[in-house]
């Protein structure tokens, strides 16, 4: 039988290596994976000549480390994930190819119990952990959009456990996020509210369906204010839920509002209607981080570099200015309109300073209806600086509409003067 013939057939990637860490053996699998040829690794030291560390010495290298331990204590050694590129040949272009491996090394010992060979099989997990990396950068930079939203962000695992509160809970609360991660939704919920939050929460986990209602939560003064509470399920290619995205918006304000309307005398109920119509229209529209922060309901966009260029915005924002395409250009630029508002100036500060600017109910000209006739509208909105590397690089804008909620107060101020 031709031993040699059988073992490289073996369909595994697996390196021999004598107790000099020297090639003795390859299966084609190994060849194949390695981007390598017998007459390249035979007879070659392993981490010396056929697979060179890039980057840390030889004495810091993980895969020497294992194989020492191994002739050390004769026993087995497995490794975790580590990054080891392969060297493409020239035929293939040249250069590196990212790869991450998982390797199990084995002694093989002769009669004596002496280690005479050390079997390496090494595991390709590259696309797992480019994959977790990928994750990771897309966790990262949710945080980075749930902590500059003035909402409070929360995610919900499958089985019903709180995962993540953004730090606006702490400001709201009073309760610092360790602990808030570990009590129960009734210690915050008002007890008339409580019933009715965990049936229609069951209801939609069950379902699989969003959730939406008002209730009310206490702050850190103790005083239970209204919200407008809203959860999305996510799921995975399979239809399987991986975890529950909701946010909080605080409609206090506006339902108090509505609610001095309502209590008016008669002559007044018609208005009150209307008021109320048009507060539900308006909390219909404002769909709280639908399908990830990027289709938030409100305007989100990332400007970049001190010329302010946009990068990214959501639906909302470009509702502003329908058919424009404004990413990659500078503010100033593709906006006249703005700039000579003074916002531009706003923006310059920020960046310069690093200070978050936060302004209310301020008044802004725009396009009405994507035309060119312009008309007055309000917004409450935030400026938040961008940091990489210690460094500002660009800043958050946040901004969402209140016109409706100026009209209706004026008109409320004007029926009270009467």
């Amino acid at each position: 039988m031709d031993f040699n013939r059988l073992f490289n057939s073996i369909p595994e990637p697996i390196v021999v290596l004598s107790p000099e860490y020297k090639v003795v053996a390859a299966t084609d699998a190994f060849l194949e994976s390695s981007l390598r040829t017998r007459d390249q690794l035979i007879g070659l030291h392993f981490l010396l000549e056929a697979f060179p560390e890039r980057e840390n010495s030889y004495q810091d290298n993980a895969i020497k480390k294992g194989l020492d331990q191994v002739l050390q204590t004769k026993k087995a050694v497995r490794l975790g994930a580590m990054r080891y590129d392969i060297q493409k040949p020239e035929s293939q272009g040249g250069g590196y190819e990212v790869r991450f491996w998982e390797v199990n090394q084995t002694p093989i010992l002769d009669s004596e119990g002496n280690v005479e060979y050390i079997m390496q099989k090494p595991f390709d997990v590259t696309e797992r952990e480019v994959s977790q990396v990928a994750l990771q950068k897309s966790e990262e930079k949710f945080k980075v959009m749930a902590e500059a939203l003035p909402q409070l962000i929360y995610t919900i695992e499958p089985g019903g456990k709180t995962s993540y509160f953004n730090k606006r809970w702490e400001e709201y609360t009073g309760i610092n996020l360790e602990t808030l991660l570990q009590i129960k939704w009734d210690q915050m919920i008002h007890p008339d509210d409580l019933e009715n939050t965990l049936a229609k929460w069951e209801t939609a986990a069950k379902e699989g369906a969003e959730m939406q209602m008002e209730l009310r939560m206490r702050d850190k003064n103790g005083t239970y204010r209204w919200h407008l509470s809203r959860s999305i399920p996510m799921k995975d290619a399979d239809g399987n839920i991986t975890m529950w995205i909701g946010s909080s918006t605080d409609i206090h304000d506006t339902r108090k509002l509505v609610q001095e309307l309502l209590d008016s005398n008669e002559q007044m109920a018609l208005l009150s209607d209307q008021v109320q119509h048009a507060y539900e229209k308006a909390e219909s529209e404002r769909k709280t981080l639908e399908r990830l922060i990027m289709e938030a309901p409100a305007m989100f966009v990332i400007l970049r570099g001190p010329e302010h260029r946009f990068e990214l915005m959501n639906d909302k924002y470009q509702q502003l200015y329908p058919g424009r395409n404004l990413i990659g250009m500078p503010l100033g630029e593709a906006l006249p309109d703005i700039k000579a508002q003074g916002f531009t100036k706003l923006l310059d500060r920020v960046y310069e300073t690093g200070e978050t600017y936060i302004a209310e109910g301020v008044p802004i000209i725009l396009p009405k209806d994507g035309t060119d006739e312009m008309e007055e509208r309000f917004f409450n909105f935030s400026y938040q600086p961008m940091y990489e590397a210690g460094k500002i690089t660009g800043i958050l804008a946040f901004g969402y509409d209140i016109t409706n909620e100026i009209l209706f107060k004026r008109k409320l101020e004007d029926l009270s003067s009467l």
